[in-house]
């Protein structure tokens, strides 16, 4: 039987480096499934930064959607360990992938757009836990900071603080990460 491990925390707090060796620890292969679009040339390096930091025994899937895809995929089906970095991108594509006007839209037509992104979530944790795989999940905590100033960024931020919250209950195990310093918020079951 899998287990789900929620890494959460502020921007660049180490939350990456922690789950990677959380993630190198495990048994078994590592599949990194990674969130990022490349949409311009900052976040084309900041990816590429990334490949070369991992493990080049590890397997890399682009996807943020359709996490049902994986199960024709044989380095999945190989994996013992799924790492996703990160849940708050993911999210981010979703909602702008809807093509709704946030600045304008109502909460009702906010609804439908938050149970989609609830869904590809949820997809994910029923994926893992069907295939009996460990997952990791990266993911920044939003609920520290300022008020966004602008609408679509305080929706986002609520969109994103309610997945975590979902995360973090169906997670086995939750580590905060402060300064590089991982602080266990959840423990799993013994």
């Amino acid at each position: 039987m899998g287990s789900i491990t929620l890494v959460t925390g502020g921007a660049r707090s180490g939350k990456s480096t922690f789950a990677e060796q959380l993630a190198s620890r495990r048994e078994g292969t590592v599949l990194y499934i990674a969130t990022s679009v490349a949409t311009d040339e900052e976040m084309r390096s900041r990816i590429q930064a990334h490949q070369q930091a991992r493990p080049k025994t590890w397997q890399t899937v682009e996807m943020y959607r359709g996490f049902e895809l994986l199960l024709g995929n044989d380095d999945f089906h190989q994996a013992g360990t799924l790492l996703l970095d990160c849940v708050t991108i993911m999210v981010s594509n979703l909602l702008l992938e809807s093509k709704l006007d946030f600045e304008r839209c109502s909460m009702a037509e906010l609804g439908p757009v938050e149970d989609m992104v609830r869904g590809e979530v949820g997809a994910l944790v029923e994926l893992v836990r069907n295939q009996h795989k460990d997952l990791i999940l990266v993911t920044n905590e939003l609920g520290m900071g300022l008020v966004p100033p602008y609408r679509l960024g305080r929706i986002f931020r609520d969109v994103a603080g309610r997945v975590n919250q979902y995360l973090a209950q169906a997670a086995d195990e939750v580590y905060l990460i402060v300064s590089g310093l991982p602080v266990k918020l959840k423990w799993g079951q013994q």
